[in-house]
């Protein structure tokens, strides 16, 4: 594998992933690097994104936009154009709860005709600190093996459509998979893929968000073939129905268990996360990868990291220090 380029900004970082998860990285990640792209995950069915991809039969917006405010700078600017971006309507009619920056990207795409130019133009508008691009070029669907999805019957297998329905099921998610199950990788994120000198997967809803990226074949072949050193960052804690009572290490075990080729560098946890730390090393290293510990945690109860940690914890890593 070859080495990473000298000065730290210089590196190239993709980042794969979506929603809250893959904004915390892009947020601290954008303070490291100067060249930084997020490749996000299309299956979204639910809120004003899946409204409008019922509407107009696009790609769902939401969890681009999401990206997109991540990207802006702390400035003035960037805060501005964040909020007008993240802002949703209040009415009684048609556009309750649709967020702007949805309708604004459905805008361009229908003006410009295609998903990769319209979301350079938001990025433009709102200088944002990287590039953002959707994982596939349609819309898709992501189906699950769940266990006890009806509490009735509890160690029934049945299947579970729908990103939404699969992040809330009550079960024990199994298995994911795409419909359709191989769709068109976006040509610019597996050529983004291919030239980066980091990957960065998670953190984020581990089936929904991560693994639906390794679900694409063309994009999995770019993964397992890139010179990049892959780096997966673990979350803070399991999710409610979608990865109810998981261990870290069980996080990488499904991973691995839908790219068995994928070899990993890096593993990213914050320490006090880690219940058994010498089985998170040793699950890390059979996948090929150091198991790194950071305080990266808010510190203020939930859930949720802390960019300006995050974003030591990755320049510590991309130095490999």
């Amino acid at each position: 594998m070859s080495e990473p380029p000298g000065p730290l900004s210089a590196r190239k970082v993709v980042a794969l992933g979506g929603g809250h998860g893959l904004s915390a990285t892009l947020s601290a990640m954008r303070r490291v690097v100067d060249d930084l792209t997020a490749v996000v995950t299309v299956a979204d069915n639910g809120g004003s994104s899946g409204r409008l991809r019922q509407e107009f039969g696009c790609l769902p917006p939401g969890d681009l936009r999401q990206a997109l405010a991540a990207l802006c700078g702390d400035e003035d600017w960037g805060r501005t154009w964040a909020s007008v971006l993240q802002h949703r309507f209040a009415t009684r009619g048609d556009l309750d709860q649709h967020a702007l920056g949805n309708l604004l990207i459905v805008a361009l795409w229908e003006l410009l005709g295609d998903h990769v130019d319209g979301l350079d133009w938001v990025a433009r508008l709102l200088g944002a600190h990287g590039r953002v691009l959707p994982m596939a070029q349609v819309p898709l669907d992501i189906v699950a093996t769940v266990e006890g999805a009806d509490p009735t019957l509890p160690g029934r297998l049945s299947e579970v459509r729908g990103q939404v329905e699969v992040a809330t099921t009550p079960g024990a998610v199994s298995e994911v998979m795409l419909d359709p199950p191989d769709p068109p990788a976006c040509p610019e994120a597996v050529k983004a893929v291919g030239e980066a000198d980091w990957v960065v997967l998670g953190p984020g809803s581990w089936f929904t968000s991560v693994i639906p990226h390794l679900l694409i074949p063309e994009l999995r072949r770019a993964l397992e073939s890139s010179p990049a050193r892959r780096l997966v960052v673990l979350n803070l804690a399991p999710q409610a129905g979608e990865t109810e009572g998981f261990s870290p290490e069980a996080h990488l075990e499904v991973l691995a268990d839908h790219a068995p080729d994928l070899r990993l560098d890096v593993v990213l946890a914050d320490r006090g996360c880690v219940p058994d730390e010498a089985v998170l090393r040793r699950t890390a290293g059979q996948l090929g990868a150091r198991l790194e510990l950071a305080d990266v945690a808010l510190g203020d109860g939930s859930a949720r990291h802390d960019h300006a940690k995050l974003a030591a914890a990755f320049s510590r890593v991309l130095q490999g220090t």
